[in-house]
């Protein structure tokens, strides 16, 4: 099976691809100078820094110049692209894209296939852990987010860190609403959706889902695109 590589800011993105199947896992970067096995590596694609020694082959290695997307900037990072391609190559249709990690990247994609712009700020597990770093009394938290915070205390808890915890999904899904509001004033196309993906996406999605946004959830996206792309050819 052919594999993928998508390096991450805080995790590497991996998927297996052959005739009629599909595995994606995601783990943390490897020590330095214990690279992995890169004899089964089709292609790969880095926004994150890579540990010294563990530089997958460079041939094998994907830029901007392999993505069919319009008018991309050459500054644009491959993780953005690619999703903004991901979306609009499955239904030819206009797209915003929230791909909500370590940071939350909003990318516009019109229907036409040309990228429109976009917005990024801290993810939600860096918000709060920015607020531990900064602050003298909110607490500092390195672990995952009890996604169950999101259901308790009708979302007013009393407690800070929940409290923390609510405030930074709530602002993240706020970040991601105001775009969707915003965009479909300034450009009202009917039949443009939300895209999110993204580790969070799966615990961002009731919050959305809730305020009546068309939404289509795609934990994969950007690994099915670099499948998908004319260079690699895994999937059509």
């Amino acid at each position: 099976m052919a594999r993928l590589l998508l390096v991450g800011n805080s995790r590497w993105h991996w998927a297996e691809v052959a005739e009629g199947g599909w595995r994606s896992w995601h783990t943390p970067p490897p020590s330095p100078g214990a690279p992995p096995a890169w004899d089964r590596l089709r292609a790969w694609v880095a926004v994150g820094a890579l540990p010294p020694g563990c530089s997958p082959p460079p041939e094998r290695g994907l830029t901007l110049a392999q993505v069919p997307l319009r008018h991309l900037p050459p500054w644009l990072g491959m993780d953005r692209a690619l999703v903004a391609w991901g979306a609009w190559r499955v239904e030819r249709r206009a797209a915003l894209v929230a791909d909500a990690g370590t940071a939350l990247s909003l990318t516009w994609v019109d229907g036409a296939g040309c990228f429109r712009g976009g917005r990024i700020s801290a993810g939600a597990a860096l918000q709060r852990r920015s607020l531990g770093e900064a602050t003298a009394l909110l607490p500092r938290h390195e672990g995952p987010f009890d996604r169950s915070v999101l259901d308790s205390d009708g979302g007013w808890p009393e407690g800070t860190d929940q409290a923390l915890m609510q405030g930074c999904w709530r602002a993240t899904a706020g970040a991601i609403a105001l775009a969707w509001r915003e965009l479909s004033r300034q450009d009202p196309d009917p039949q443009r959706r939300l895209w999110l993906t993204g580790g969070d996406g799966p615990a961002l999605a009731p919050l959305l889902e809730a305020d009546g946004i068309p939404l289509q959830l795609a934990p994969d996206l950007a690994l099915q695109a670099l499948a998908a792309l004319p260079a690699v050819g895994l999937i059509s």
